[in-house]
């Protein structure tokens, strides 16, 4: 397999995969020049040498034999990925925007992939952890236990306290700035990527629903608090809450509810739950179950990359099995790690 890698999410899937007893590394894609030509297990931080050395030389990639390539680059280049399509080679994606690509993507996108998966004969499968798991595998199990639901509500949970990058927490996400209209393109951003997979879940499992809609709202520190990342002043925003919902009608029936938060001292009574998910299940038997990560605040940057990572390595030899075209978890049914 390949690796086309960047980030701690790439990093996590090659050591993954380095280490996969049935899995075996024959190129990585880099997008750094720092990286090119260093090893492997350098880059992965497994303490062994591969004799694969990293490169960003798209056409030597494509050209190498390979049944599968593990594609998790930060922006999605459709020509990029269709060459790897068409030369042959499954891919296995954590694009959050391929998920469920049919109902994602415009149709000519669809198209060009079909096309690509014909020409290569292989298929291509997106998945992760939120959306992903949490969105799709988690609630099948679940509603084994049920013969009749009203609503299902999938609810994330991230302490942004620790997150070190001002960067990434005052300018990307907003924290601090003084409350007001919250940018529709956020609450767009998740619908676009949780909707397909509420739609497809509804369908999957019957439950009706006729429109996805998304809100995002804010929430205001109490007090001035100090985070890995910097200053939050009192009466600034701390936390936002954005909603994704299925709806039939007037109803709710499958929603998934993000709530990232800065510090608990809030001017909204939100519950706030430790990093993680709940999953409320409103049915004839209803119930809840917590997940939550076993690992201090502090150490979340370096354990949360796995959650994404993982569940695509696991998916590369169901995928290289799987029949030709665009895949979704319902085309594999059960995915069943490998532990050596």
């Amino acid at each position: 397999m390949i690796q086309w890698a960047t980030g701690n999410i790439g990093q996590r899937a090659l050591a993954a995969s380095i280490r996969h007893p049935d899995l075996e590394v024959v190129g990585v894609r880099v997008f750094g020049d720092d990286k090119v030509g260093v090893d492997a297990g350098e880059l992965a931080e497994t303490g062994t040498v591969t004799g694969v050395t990293a490169t960003n030389d798209v056409d030597a990639l494509v050209a190498l034999e390979a049944d599968c390539v593990l594609h998790m680059p930060s922006r999605l280049d459709l020509d990029e990925l269709c060459r790897l399509l068409a030369s042959g080679k499954n891919v296995v994606s954590t694009c959050s925007e391929l998920l469920h690509a049919r109902r994602a993507l415009p149709a000519e996108t669809v198209e060009q992939l079909e096309q690509a998966c014909g020409e290569g004969g292989v298929s291509l499968f997106a998945t992760g952890s939120s959306p992903g798991f949490i969105s799709e595998v988690l609630p099948i199990a679940l509603l084994l236990l049920e013969r009749s639901v009203d609503r299902i509500l999938i609810e994330e949970f991230a302490n942004m306290s620790q997150r070190p990058s001002p960067k990434m927490i005052f300018d990307v996400m907003g924290y601090g700035r003084e409350p007001g209209p919250v940018d529709a393109r956020r609450a767009e951003h998740m619908r676009v990527n949780f909707g397909p997979p509420l739609e497809a879940l509804a369908e999957r499992v019957g439950i009706p629903i006729d429109r996805v809609e998304a809100r995002t709202e804010v929430a205001a520190a109490t007090r001035p608090i100090t985070i890995a990342a910097g200053e939050i002043g009192e009466g600034r925003v701390a936390a936002q809450r954005t909603i994704v919902a299925a709806m039939d009608g007037d109803r709710e029936r499958l929603v998934f509810q993000a709530t990232w938060y800065c510090t608990d001292a809030l001017d909204h009574d939100w519950d706030l739950g430790d990093t993680g998910w709940r999953v409320t299940v409103d049915g004839d038997a209803p119930l809840r179950i917590d997940i939550g990560f076993r690992t201090e605040v502090e150490q979340l940057a370096s354990v949360t990359p796995g959650l994404t990572a993982h569940p695509a390595v696991n998916a590369v030899v169901p995928v290289c099995e799987a029949p030709p075209g665009l895949l979704t978890s319902a085309d594999l049914g059960v995915i069943a790690p490998r532990f050596t």
